[in-house]
């Protein structure tokens, strides 16, 4: 797992050279002009980065999970929310192909590995945040459609897709009223609210998506009508592949912040010498390594149990989203210290990954969720030892 063999050598440097070439000469214009790059998203499908872990029947990589964490780094190292921004659209395509109907994987999961179709997720709610399954969008049952209402917050895409994968409440209150829909964009009734104003995240759109009597027939709910009741399992079964994701575009943009200070504290002289030899500037270095290399080792570790579904596969996604985005927004900082008062300026690119890096530790489940995921399966453990 932790040697790359020639495949997954090829993997993963197809990634590195698509992201040098295609997404690196571009993410601070992107980022200032809050451009969404889907012309180079598509490029990206192109070479199966679109559909990663979806089967090949249908048009998918069939590919691990091992290889999309890997493939994410990559492209984060070039610009963390391009990459970002295609871990979500990933993750609806695995939702789908894994819980879809032969009709549903069939009809979507082609269009969405070309990226001909671009997709959200639409979990988040104005008052259903971190205790996403109090959400309160309902949808109706009314002859053969359901009828949609509510409103999605911090929707990554909003207005921008081209489909919405929306989990709604077709039931009791809890987990287990909640289902998933397919909703096509230009749906009568659905709207999107005004693009929000971030703090990262520049170069893809967010906002809420507004779901107002959204009439959709009942094939559109995902797994068809096996689906009643499941869409909070499925939600959460993407977040699993999710957190990675996200943690791997914390490493891919620590990683680039750290080789960008590498290569400063070389060259930039102080006191008769280069910032590289001195001690405390080492020491700093070191600990930037050490939380990049562990940082990868436990986001290996936690995507291997998911792709051998093992029994403690959600405490370790949980565990490597909370350790990895946490250590790497820390290296992400640190190395624009290192650049003093040049890392508070656009042109060096810091400013931009610390930045786009925070917001990691609150999305795919906020990191004191992570805790709570985390210590709930310890104190389940432990009961059962007793």
């Amino acid at each position: 797992m932790f040697t790359l063999n020639d495949d997954e050598r090829v993997i993963t440097e197809t990634a590195a050279a698509f992201a040098e070439k295609r997404i690196a000469p571009h993410a601070l214009e992107w980022d200032a002009t809050k451009h969404f790059p889907t012309d180079v998203l598509r490029e990206a499908a192109e070479l199966g980065m679109a559909a990663i872990y979806c089967r090949d029947d249908v048009g998918g990589s069939g590919l691990r999970r091992l290889d999309g964490v890997r493939i994410f780094e990559q492209l984060a190292i070039a610009d963390p929310v391009t990459a970002a921004f295609l871990s979500i659209h990933n993750m609806c395509a695995w939702m789908i192909d894994r819980f879809g109907t032969d009709e549903q994987r069939k009809a979507w999961v082609p269009r969405l590995a070309s990226m001909d179709v671009i997709a959200s997720y639409c979990l988040t709610e104005p008052g259903a945040g971190s205790d996403a399954s109090a959400l309160s969008t309902r949808a109706v049952k009314q002859g053969s459609d359901y009828v949609l209402d509510g409103v999605k917050q911090f929707i990554s895409g909003a207005g921008a897709s081209d489909v919405y994968v929306v989990m709604a409440r077709t039931g009791s209150e809890g987990p287990r009223g909640i289902s998933a829909f397919i909703v096509e964009k230009g749906t009568a009734g659905l709207s999107f609210g005004a693009l929000e104003e971030k703090m990262g995240w520049h170069a893809q759109p967010t906002a809420q998506v507004v779901l107002d009597g959204v009439r959709v027939p009942a094939d559109a709910m995902l797994g068809g009508s096996d689906g009643e009741g499941t869409g909070f399992g499925i939600a959460m079964n993407g977040l699993n592949g999710g957190r990675l994701n996200i943690a791997a575009c914390s490493l891919g943009g620590a990683q680039a912040a750290f080789d960008k200070a590498g290569t400063y504290v070389r060259e930039r002289q102080a006191f008769g010498s280069a910032l590289l030899d001195e001690p405390t500037v080492r020491f700093t270095l070191a600990d930037m390594a050490t939380g990049l290399e562990t940082s990868r080792m436990m986001l290996w570790r936690a995507a291997n149990a998911l792709d051998e579904d093992a029994a403690d596969k959600v405490e370790l996604c949980a565990m490597a989203k909370r350790y990895v985005t946490d250590t790497c927004f820390e290296v992400a900082d640190k190395a624009l210290q290192l650049h003093g008062g040049y890392g508070y300026l656009r042109e060096y690119g810091l400013e931009k990954i610390v930045r786009d890096l925070r917001v990691h530790r609150i999305l795919e489940g906020t990191n004191e969720i992570m805790r709570v995921v985390i210590g709930r399966a310890e104190a389940t453990r432990f009961r059962a030892s007793a």
